[in-house]
């Protein structure tokens, strides 16, 4: 990391592909541009489980690189408004509250959507968002589904 990176305040955003996640990242571009931040884009990933089984094998499946080319897809379609950010992309194994918090620590800020691909119908705040609102050791912005 650059003498400039260190200096520069950082947004750590969750990206997940979902739509609420893609509001969180644009809002998060918009608030790094307006502060001279840079962001952090974390597409944390886990295999799926069984019901009473460990992880679930399903050949020819790449979870790691499925969420890095989703993360980055995400990320393309969105930068492009925002050209002078600097955009990190981590792609990190583990459930997406934990890794975000701990990629938050010493974060400016972590940007989440309201509901991720996790979430039910109905929902007014998804379990990430919740449990990150709840722990974080840095502001958290919770950026709403449209009505």
């Amino acid at each position: 990391m650059s003498d400039r990176e260190q200096q520069q305040g950082v947004v750590v955003v969750g990206v997940d592909g979902s739509p609420s996640s893609r509001r969180a990242l644009r809002w998060a571009l918009r608030q790094a541009e307006a502060t001279g931040m840079r962001v952090v884009a974390v597409n944390a990933w886990r295999a799926p489980t069984g019901y009473g089984t460990g992880v679930m094998v399903m050949p020819g499946v790449e979870w790691a690189e499925e969420a890095r080319a989703a993360l980055h897809s995400t990320v393309e379609a969105s930068s492009t408004r925002w050209p002078d950010v600097p955009i990190e992309q981590r792609v990190i194994e583990g459930h997406p509250a934990a890794v975000l918090l701990k990629q938050a620590e010493g974060a400016d800020l972590l940007v989440v959507g309201s509901r991720g691909h996790g979430g039910f119908v109905g929902a007014l705040l998804g379990s990430v968002s919740s449990h990150c609102v709840h722990h974080a050791t840095c502001p958290v912005v919770v950026v709403p589904d449209p009505v």
